[in-house]
Formats: C-alpha cells, structure tokens, sequence
C-alpha cells in the first residue's frame, strides 16, 4: 500500500518508458511554478508514485522531470506528498452553489478541479424562458469568475419541460423534432453529453423511443448519455436494460449515474448487475458508470411519492394528496416505497423552504413527525405542502460492501452528486449530504489507505484520466507536458473525509495545494488569489 513516502528511483529509460520527457519546453524561460520532488500519479504509467518536478508555464504544464534545474517564480516544495491530476467529479450539482458563491470552498478542498453539471436531466440551460443558451451559461461561468473549470450536460427533462411541459404524455413528432433540435444546438455550443433523470417528472414522462432518438445526436461525437436510471431497486435490473437499450439504439457511449443497489432486498442484484454491464461491454458497447463513496443518496422528498402522481407538475400533485379519488393509493404506495429504503426512521430531513419548519432540518422524519403529533407519512404530507415541494432528504438504504464492489470495479469512476457548499456564508445553508464537502478524500483515506479497495494509482485513475476520456476533455485528467496545469497535492497518509452526516460542513484533512489553470487556489490550506477556471466547451 502506497505511503506518504511512496515513490522509486527514476532513471532517464524510467521517465521514457512512462512517456515522461525529461527535457523542458523551453529551457530559456523560467516557470510560473514549480512543484519540486511529489510522488506523481496520473502520468499515463502503470502505477505512478515516482518522485519528480513538475513546472507551470501560462497555465500549462511546461517540463516533468527528475529535477529541474531552473528556477520557478513560485516554488512548492512537495518531498513526502502525492501530486495526482486535479480531480474531475463527472457528476456534480455544484453549478447551484456556483451562483451563491463562485469560490466553490468545498469543491476546491476536496481537490476537484473540474465539476460536470447538468445532471440527471436538469441542465439549468437552455432556459425554459429562452434567455440563456449554452454559449452565454459560459460566457457567464468566466465572469464570475468560477473558482472552477465547469463542463455542463444537456438535461433531456429540461429539454422536455421546455417543449412538452410537466404533463405525462407521449411527445408528438413535431414536439420531438424540436427537442432533438434543442439537443443538436446544445452539443454544437459546448456540452459534454446529454443526462436524464427518469425517477423525476419531466423526464419520467418520456419513452424509450424518444430517449433514443434524442441521444442519436450523440453518435459521431462519442459523448455519453448518463442516466439516472427510471429505478435503481425493486426494478432496477429492467432499469438497466432499458439504458442499455437506449444507448444501443441511439449507438452511443452509455454512463450510468451514481450506479447503486437501493433497499437491502436488492442489495443481492449486485452480480446480475455486473454481469449485465460485462455482457454489454463484451458485445462491443462503451458503457461505465459512477458512484460516491457513500450508504445513502440524496433526493427531493417527493422521489418517495409515485411518479404518476407528479403529473403535470407541482400543483396537481399537492392536490392529489387530498383527492378522494387519489389520495389513499399516495399514500399506499409512498408507504410501501418508505418500507423498501428501511422506513421512515432511514430519511433525513436536509431542507425545506418553509421557515415554519425549519426545526425538521436535520431530524429523521420519523422523529420530527411525533414532535408535531403525526404520522410519518402525515408529517411528510405536510412538509411538502408548506414549502410547495421544496424539500430535500438523505435516505439511508444502501450496503456498504456493496459499494466497496462498485468502487472497485474497473469500469466504475468516482463522482460526488453533490453541491458546492462553505463553513460560512451564502453557500452554507440546511444539512446537506456530507458528499458535498468529502467525497474525493474520503474514497483516497478510508477507502485507499484503510480498506485497501483501491491502490492509490486506481483512485487517482478514477477520479480524473478516466472522466476526461470519457468526456473528450482534451488537455485535462493527466500530469503531462502540454496539458493544463489542474494540479492537487495530498498527503497519502493522513487524507481523509471529517463532513458527516449530523455535521457536514466540515472541510477534509491532508489537502493542502490545488491548482486550477496553472494558479494557486489553495496553498497550506489557505484559499488564494481569484478564481481561475474555465468553462470547458465539449
């Protein structure tokens, strides 16, 4: 197992043989940074860990090498550290904590240099009202300026609820001609592949015909289409086949978010899941999949409500919770979906609009339910009703060797699903999944360093060569010359997650240098000049 001081002697046929050239871009200029004598992981090599320099010129990396003779404007020495390609979290929601607070803390912190949004099919562009287009979202992510890179899906719900609205319907020829249109301009103006969200209405409402042909302009791009699958328990095996099938009609790569087996009577699937993906792969198809390094997901609270009694959008389902001719099967079937996740006792509440009801942030639903003399599913009824549905959970329902399985499998990459948040400020707000502040260092302490599910060289694969292979994201996800200089330095021997579930704005431990385009974000800990990320165009 890799330790702090992890690294072999290098020899000039050493740095070939890895693809490391020894000799600088320019011997006659002198480097913005220099980064002196870091284990260095994800230069393309086998395994990684070799001691070496590695220079920063205009943003980019300038010379990799044993020892640098040159001096740097800037120097860090780094001797006992690992330095591994700033992380890329293929399936972030930071994009909304972007807007509260551009210096994105606890994304940076983590050492993620690179957030894909617009996920599970809720891109916030193109606008429902048609002001904003993909050109001007990044236009408007430099401005800020974006502590970091930022790369965006096109949602296909948001597609959806532009053209078609909340209603449960098939969409006509003509409404799907414009879709695919809308999707066409989208990967023309930058995105990165295209996301459903099939648990949640819009996209709920859509068939596999249409998923199809909405993902065909995917093809000759070779960008993905990531599902957040229509199930991911009792039925989640189906759920599976049917994104297989999407991907395979539409003949292009398929990502599978956040990829789990949800409720313990369904934790046994997890072989029939693998063997579904292996039988895919070996017929030819590009699919994979990612996963946090978590037990429990987090949702809106109506994903514990049928979908079909979303239809047409919140104000219908708000009144088919008293409809006579609907309110018992609600209820029936948001009870039996509460038993499945472990009961009402396994959903927290992380927030609510409603001030009246803040006390429930924090509380398990069950628990806040008897402080105001209800029922769970009452008590739930009434959350909804007070913040017109904004409500926000963390559901305990998952098997933590089961997702030891999934952090290890070859084909699984490291995501966070999760926001961007701050200790203080407008980005702290309610009780978030912990993922938003620990993911990255979690999966290279506890899951690396402890439980030895990952070789260090694996977990840096996975959480930045293997997303921006999978993205197309040129330049990015490996320690070489030439590339931009999205860099993090952590200690392998005392890196770790400290957010929890009770207490989640806490920062990670053993991170103590970022940098984003070739600019120091963070230096000891301590955050550092303006933001420096880009918008990444697909």
């Amino acid at each position: 197992m890799t330790t702090r001081r992890a690294f072999v002697s290098a020899t000039g046929a050493g740095l070939a043989a890895l693809g490391l050239p020894a000799l600088h871009l320019s011997s006659a200029s002198a480097y913005d940074l220099i980064i002196r004598g870091a284990a260095v992981y994800g230069t393309g090599g086998a395994g990684g860990g070799m001691e070496l320099d590695v220079g920063v010129k205009a943003g980019r990396i300038a010379a990799i090498s044993r020892r640098i003779a040159s001096k740097g404007a800037d120097e860090i020495e780094a001797k006992g550290l690992a330095l591994a390609p700033g992380f890329i979290d293929i399936h972030s929601h930071a994009d909304g904590g972007l807007a509260a607070d551009a210096a994105a803390e606890s994304v940076i912190r983590q050492g993620v240099t690179t957030v894909v949004v617009g996920q599970d099919g809720g891109s916030r562009v193109p606008a429902s009202d048609g002001t904003t287009s993909f050109r001007k979202y990044f236009e408007r992510v430099e401005a800020m300026p974006s502590a970091v890179n930022v790369a965006t899906m096109v949602g296909l719900g948001q597609v959806r609820r532009i053209v078609v609205g909340e209603d449960n319907r098939p969409a006509t020829p003509q409404e799907l001609r414009k879709m695919t249109a809308l999707v066409e301009k989208a990967l023309i103006s930058g995105a990165c592949g295209a996301s459903t969200g099939l648990e949640y209405s819009p996209g709920a409402f859509a068939n596999q015909a249409e998923l199809i042909a909405l993902c065909e302009p995917l093809r000759a791009r070779r960008l993905p289409y990531a599902t957040h699958m229509r199930n991911e328990d009792d039925t989640l095996l189906e759920a599976i086949d049917e994104s297989l099938a999407i991907a395979r009609g539409a003949r292009c790569p398929l990502q599978i978010s956040h990829l789990k087996t949800a409720g313990a009577r369904n934790w046994g699937k997890i072989d029939a899941v693998f063997a579904r993906i292996a039988a895919a792969a070996k017929a030819g198809m590009d699919v994979s999949f990612d996963r946090y390094p978590y037990i429990a997901w987090s949702t809106g609270l109506t994903n514990m409500f049928p979908v079909w009694a979303l239809d047409g959008g919140d104000e219908p389902f708000l009144k088919r919770l008293d409809d006579p001719a609907t309110a018992a099967r609600v209820r029936t079937e948001a009870e039996d979906k509460a038993a499945l996740d472990g009961g009402w006792h396994n959903v927290q509440l992380s927030s609510v609009r409603a001030e009246a009801d803040s006390d429930a942030v924090g509380q398990r639903l069950d628990d806040w339910a008897r402080t105001r003399n209800l029922q769970p599913y009452e008590a739930a009824v009434v959350l909804l009703k007070n913040s017109r549905t904004n409500v926000s959970t963390v559901v305990f329902g998952m098997s933590e060797a089961n997702l030891e399985r999934f952090l290890a499998h070859p084909r699984c990459m490291i995501c966070s699903d999760g926001g961007a948040f701050a200790v203080s400020g407008p980005a702290r707000s309610g009780r978030p999944h912990p993922r938003g502040l620990g993911t990255f260092p979690r999966v290279l302490g506890r899951y690396v360093r402890e439980r030895k599910v990952l070789t260090l060289a694996e977990a840096v694969d996975k959480m930045s060569g293997m997303p921006a292979r999978r993205l197309r994201l040129a330049g990015r996800g490996r320690v070489a010359v030439g590339g931009w200089a999205d860099l993090v330095l952590f200690d392998p021997a005392t890196v770790a997650d400290r957010a929890m579930f009770e207490d989640p704005f806490q920062y990670p431990a053993g991170i103590p240098t970022v940098v984003v385009n070739g600019r120091i974000a963070l230096r000891d800990g301590e955050r550092v000049g303006k933001g420096s990320g880009k918008a990444l165009r697909g």
